[in-house]
This record gives structure tokens, C-alpha cells and sequence, in this order.
């Protein structure tokens, strides 16, 4: 059973357009799918579930989706995540990561999701609004380049775990997905998690993402399950 799972939730517009409904429509179909499967990959003994709902790509659609988007999330961290454990049978800590600089101003501070739950340590919800997996590695190597700078650490010292020690999933115990679910069909990463996915089973399902349910996701573990993870090396 993989420990960490990596979700881009694709789709939710297609699907809308789909079944004659609006956009905003499809998106919180999306963002209700979401939570009930999070809760669905805990209740099997994942510790960790990364959603990516917002890249910083996505800045460049239209105007008044986005202005939708980011408050559906307000509204969902708000509403949905405090109350979250309502559908588990476990509880989690939930970290949200935004872009300080570019993210509406009500979306910056994430002391939202990490208070209501920071004294609970066994699963993790990592979500990622305005993420760029390019800024993500700048941005680590900017703060261990300063560190080195200010004599706190060497320059020699930088290693792999220092790096990911700076990066947004040092959240979790298990901060590398083993699994990468896209849905849609598209096969591409889209700049999520460029080096915590260096070697992470890349799975892409042509469905849709709010009709990704309960088959769709045991399917999923199924074929992470057969997978033959070598890390480089040979079987």
C-alpha cells in the first residue's frame, strides 16, 4: 500500500460541460470528490493525500472562474475542513500551501488548517493552491543558499534531506509520493511536484475527475500494487 498519494484533479470542467452544468457546478463536484475520497484513501491506511486544485498556471484562465475558485477554497477550508473528520475513521492534520505573493489576500495564511489540527499526527492532507513545483525547488534553494550565507549551514552539508527539508511536502513523514494519479487521461506531471515525484508510479485513468469514486480509486491501488519499484537499481 503506497504511504503517500498524489492527486492532479482533472476533469471537473469537462465533466460539467459533460452533463449540461456550469462550471462553478463542476468544480464543486471536484472539490466534494476531493474530501470524500481523501477520507476514502486514509480509511485503507494511506498516511498521506496530496490534492493539487490550484496551479499557478492557472492564473491565466478567465477572470471570473478564478475569482470562483479561490472562494470555493476559502469557503471549503472554512466550512469543510474543520469538520472534515466527520467522514473519516481516523484523524489527519491538514496543511494547505499558498503562494504568499500572488494567492488573494484571504488565502495566504494556512494557521487556518494547522491549528484546528496541529496537536493530531497520524495523516496529513496536503493541499497545494497557486503551486508551481519550478518555485517550490527555487525557492528551497534560495533559503539554503542564504543559510549557507549567514554561516548556519555549509555549503558542503547540502544533501538530499536538507533539500527536502525546505520543500512544501516537509509536512509529512512521507513527503515523496509513491503514487501519482491524474485523471482525465492527460499524462503529464504540469509542474506538481517536480522533485518529489523523481521516482513515483505515475498513474493516469481516463475518467473524469468527479466520477473518479470507490472502483476507480481501489483500481488505482490495484495497479500500484503489481508495480515493480526499482529506484534505479534492478529486480
Amino acid at each position: 500500500m503506497p504511504k503517500h498519494v498524489a492527486i492532479t484533479m482533472d476533469g471537473s470542467r469537462r465533466w460539467a460541460k459533460k452533463n449540461g452544468l456550469t462550471i462553478s457546478e463542476g468544480q464543486e463536484a471536484g472539490c466534494r470528490r476531493a474530501l470524500e475520497m481523501t477520507m476514502d484513501f486514509f480509511s485503507v491506511g494511506i498516511n498521506t493525500v496530496s490534492l493539487f486544485g490550484f496551479s499557478t498556471e492557472n492564473w491565466r484562465r478567465p477572470e471570473d472562474e478564478v475569482n470562483y475558485l479561490m472562494n470555493m477554497y476559502e469557503t471549503f477550508f472554512k466550512r469543510e475542513i474543520p469538520h472534515a473528520p466527520r467522514y473519516a475513521t481516523t484523524q489527519f492534520q491538514a496543511f494547505v500551501y499558498r503562494n504568499r505573493k500572488t494567492s488573494p489576500r484571504h488565502l495566504r495564511c494556512d494557521a487556518r488548517g494547522r491549528r484546528s489540527y496541529k496537536e493530531l499526527r497520524r495523516k496529513h492532507l496536503i493541499i497545494a493552491i497557486d503551486y508551481s513545483g519550478r518555485f517550490d525547488i527555487l525557492r528551497a534553494c534560495k533559503s539554503l543558499a542564504e543559510k549557507a550565507k549567514n554561516g548556519l549551514i555549509r555549503v558542503e552539508d547540502i544533501d538530499e534531506k536538507l533539500m527536502e527539508n525546505e520543500l512544501t511536502t516537509k509536512c509529512s513523514e512521507f513527503p515523496n509520493p509513491d503514487l501519482l494519479i491524474r485523471t482525465s487521461g492527460e499524462q503529464r506531471i504540469s509542474n506538481f511536484f517536480l522533485w518529489q515525484s523523481a521516482y513515483t508510479e505515475l498513474y493516469f485513468p481516463n475518467v473524469l475527475w468527479p466520477e473518479f469514486g470507490k472502483a476507480e480509486y481501489l483500481e488505482a491501488l490495484t495497479w500500484y500494487q503489481k508495480r515493480q519499484r526499482r529506484f534505479g537499481g534492478s529486480v
